[in-house]
């Protein structure tokens, strides 16, 4: 797992939020920060799941919880995960009053319903 082209530990996170939420307006349920170029994606339980579609678009298979409390890994290459892994550049996580799912404000009040869909 703790290969160069997999983990950057420099790298800061691209942000709070997941990126492509943000531009388009949405929400998620947690995130997910990729460990080679600090992009910020929404997981797979989110409607877009946007971190396992930037797997897709750029082969980085590694990401880390951007949950505060979470220190795993996922590879997304192999299906495995890592309770621990290097230490990554601050932040660790979104702030802890940020809501999940979130945003404050974007989330729908029926989003339980609509991440079973």
């Amino acid at each position: 797992m703790t290969s160069d082209n997999m983990i950057d530990p420099a790298v800061p996170p691209s942000g709070m939020g997941c990126v492509e939420c943000d531009e388009d307006g949405g929400w998620w349920f947690h995130l997910r920060r990729c460990a080679q170029c600090g992009h910020i994606g929404c997981c797979d339980s989110s409607p877009a799941k946007h971190a396992t579609a930037h797997f897709r678009e750029t082969g980085h298979p590694v990401v880390r919880s951007f949950e505060p409390g979470e220190e795993w890994f996922w590879n997304f290459a192999t299906s495995e995960m890592y309770e621990a892994g290097p230490e990554l550049a601050p932040p660790v996580s979104h702030p802890v009053d940020q809501p999940a799912p979130g945003p404050a404000g974007r989330v729908p009040e029926d989003w339980a319903r609509v991440l079973k869909g």
